[in-house]
């Protein structure tokens, strides 16, 4: 990360983040991209306008700290009750080599019922990654097969964008589930 970018990372946490659509600090996070989604199906970001996204990159391997995070979305989504139904939770697959459509779907859905898996070629999530600065990079094991037997460190941040497709916040790895519920309540509008 560059040291600027991890500067306003910073920034972000401490204050909440950007305000507003129209504030300029929303645009350094996010921008337009196509996948697929764990049916099969072709998405855009415009697929999802209209509606809040709580968007994790992540991949259906990883050890603990993915589910950890996961599962606060998939708790948070439940605690705010009928005001969760405006948000989508996006899991976005950073290793398109390993999660195919089946094991993506089996796995969002083991976190929320609501959670969408979104995949595509390596190219597509490089584009991806690189608009939310999303850090990926593999880490092979000793004495495995380096195609098939990796471990990937990457960010750990879950995005609020609003239904005009802009950032508004982000939650780093190991948010507290009341503070994202308090936190997601503000930008509804319900808090």
């Amino acid at each position: 990360m560059r040291p600027i970018a991890g500067l306003l990372l910073a920034l972000f946490v401490s204050i909440g983040a950007a305000q507003a659509a129209d504030d300029p600090l929303a645009k350094l996070f996010g921008g337009p991209f196509e996948l697929i989604d764990h049916s099969g199906a072709a998405r855009t970001d415009k697929s999802f306008r209209n509606r809040f996204l709580l968007i994790y990159f992540g991949y259906t391997s990883c050890p603990d700290i993915c589910p950890t995070n996961l599962a606060t979305i998939g708790a948070a989504l439940d605690e705010l009750g009928e005001t969760g139904d405006a948000i989508t939770p996006l899991f976005i697959s950073i290793d398109p080599a390993r999660d195919e459509l089946g094991l993506l779907e089996g796995y969002v859905k083991s976190f929320h019922p609501r959670m969408i898996g979104l995949t595509g070629s390596e190219q597509q999530i490089q584009a991806v990654s690189r608009a939310y600065r999303i850090h990926r990079r593999k880490i092979p094991q000793p004495d495995a097969d380096p195609k098939t037997d990796y471990l990937v460190d990457h960010s750990s941040i879950t995005y609020l964008v609003g239904p005009d497709g802009t950032f508004r916040t982000l939650f780093p790895h190991d948010t507290k589930l009341d503070f994202m519920v308090r936190t997601i309540r503000k930008y509804l509008g319900q808090g």
